[in-house]
């Protein structure tokens, strides 16, 4: 199933015989809305490298794994779903890391800033015992 990455489009009859399917399943995964090829003026499915590449996920989850469409369909909306939440993460983290960056060329304005910015002086003291005195009466308590 492995091939060379390219910008053309597939017509319908050579993803079937690449494949080894018949042109109806691939017209039942388009019904269903797994996948979702374009068209020509002419009105001809045409695949990209991107719909063999869902197409290929389809497969292994169905001949391999024996997964029906419509646990294909969840886990394909899942697999979107993380996607996303990994861009909005990294975004999140490069937004974080530009932040910290620019405080860290400008700590006098961190006091004005909505979130604290913590700075650790000394390290090894324990600044304040009593919480590990109130964690052990409380265990005292439980038992």
């Amino acid at each position: 199933m492995a091939r060379a990455k390219s910008k053309a489009a597939y017509m319908i009859s050579a993803v079937a015989e690449q494949y080894e399917i018949h042109p109806q399943t691939l017209r039942l995964y388009e019904r269903e809305g797994l996948l979702t090829p374009s068209r020509s003026e002419g009105n001809t499915r045409l695949y990209t490298d991107e719909d063999l590449e869902r197409l290929e996920v389809i497969l292994k989850l169905t001949r391999e794994l024996g997964v029906n469409l419509a646990g294909v369909e969840i886990i394909l909306n899942m697999r979107e779903k993380m996607e996303a939440m990994q861009r909005q993460i990294e975004e999140f983290i490069g937004t974080l890391n530009q932040e910290l960056s620019q405080r860290a060329q400008r700590p006098h304005e961190a006091s004005n800033s909505l979130m604290p910015v913590i700075q650790i002086n000394s390290v090894g003291r324990n600044a304040n015992p009593e919480p590990s005195k109130r964690n052990a009466e409380s265990k005292r308590r439980v038992r």
